[in-house]
């Protein structure tokens, strides 16, 4: 009976084993995550005219079909499709410079009609696929060489990005291609002088490469009520709000919230700062829930990278797991003030139907280096 049973799952199709296959826990919890952040959005719009949450949950029910089928095929076309989609990227990028949608002094959009796409954002993931191909392909290579090469990848979609200007999605760049790197086998010596080069050119950067509104942020950061009216507006709102939940939150539809009242700005209470939202309705309990939803996420993914089958697979996994944390620590971190705000979403909750699909096209990589690694029968 045993060996019946063995045998009809022999003949089943391959499709059908490799879904099988799925890391379900990963799958069900970026789900979970993406129904959370349509509950987050309308939570943060509901007395206002608009259907943000609405696109958000189509782009959620268009998102995890792409999740699952990106999960199907073998990781390991990315050989041949990671160039032309990072020529894609970059070309998106340039358009944007001529014909993007300025917002809030930034000229980050490009609208095709029936969607408008953030370039930056796919130029990310279309990075870590092509530095990742790279850096299997010239394991041999001398580790500058290697280097050299990484740099000329990034340099293009990086200098583009920054003269939007964005700069978070500029930052987003470095912790992503640092993990790359030490997984990809570049001596730790090298990664030392790298960040001291970084650390170095912060206070360059910081004075002369971006806008005024840029350091007024950094300005509001460092002391909130230097200008409360102003540039610390935000920010000290956001912190009134989180500290104002308490412990178990003012509820659903509360009366009287800062959001509901208009304190948190309505242009950015269901993007940037939608934990802030999230937090004040939901209090410290609700806040440590999604932080720790988001650091089983992000253990998972780990998990994925340590049992991926190939180099190409652990460092895709690393650029993934890096750009994930990134934007997840740097978006809770500006709302509660541990970093300067940046701009940056949170990955499944904050709304934007462009940073959706790609993070769940980016879980759907994690499945598929998770599904591929054992060959199968």
């Amino acid at each position: 009976m045993l060996g019946g049973m063995l045998s009809q799952l022999a003949a089943m199709p391959t499709l059908f084993l490799k879904f099988l296959r799925i890391h379900w826990f990963l799958a069900i919890l970026a789900i979970m995550l993406g129904c959370v952040g349509v509950y987050a959005v309308y939570a943060a719009t509901w007395m206002r005219e608009v259907d943000f949450w609405n696109r958000q949950a189509v782009f959620l029910a268009v998102g995890v079909p792409i999740m699952l089928v990106i999960a199907l095929v073998d990781y390991r076309w990315i050989r041949w499709g990671a160039v032309p989609f990072y020529v894609v990227s970059v070309v998106l990028l340039v358009l944007v410079r001529v014909m993007g949608r300025e917002t809030y002094g930034a000229k980050s959009w490009l609208d095709l009609g029936f969607i408008s796409l953030q370039p930056a954002q796919l130029a990310i993931v279309s990075g870590i696929l092509t530095v990742a191909v790279f850096l299997e392909a010239t394991s041999r290579l001398h580790a500058m060489l290697r280097l050299m090469g990484v740099g000329v990848i990034i340099a293009v979609p990086c200098f583009l990005i920054l003269t939007q200007p964005d700069l978070g999605s500029t930052i987003v760049w470095f912790p992503v291609v640092m993990a790359m790197l030490f997984v990809g086998g570049i001596p730790k010596r090298y990664l030392a002088a790298m960040l001291l080069v970084v650390v170095a050119a912060i206070p360059v950067v910081a004075n002369f490469g971006i806008k005024p509104y840029q350091k007024a942020r950094i300005t509001a950061f460092l002391d909130p009520n230097a200008d409360p009216l102003g540039a610390g507006w935000t920010i000290n709102q956001s912190l009134i709000a989180v500290g104002s939940g308490g412990i178990e939150g003012k509820g659903f539809k509360a009366q009287n919230t800062l959001t509901e009242l208009g304190f948190l700005p309505s242009t950015i209470s269901h993007n940037d700062f939608v934990f802030a939202v999230f937090a004040e309705h939901h209090g410290f309990i609700g806040g440590v829930l999604l932080i720790s939803a988001f650091a089983c996420l992000l253990m998972m993914g780990l998990q994925v990278a340590l049992l991926a089958r190939d180099p190409m697979g652990r460092i895709i996994a690393a650029g993934i797991i890096a750009e994930l944390f990134t934007y997840t620590f740097m978006n809770i971190g500006m709302t509660i003030s541990l970093t300067p705000v940046t701009g940056l979403p949170l990955p499944f909750i904050s709304y934007g139907g462009t940073f959706l699909l790609t993070t769940l096209a980016s879980i759907g990589l994690l499945q598929s280096i998770w599904v591929h690694r054992k060959t199968l029968a």
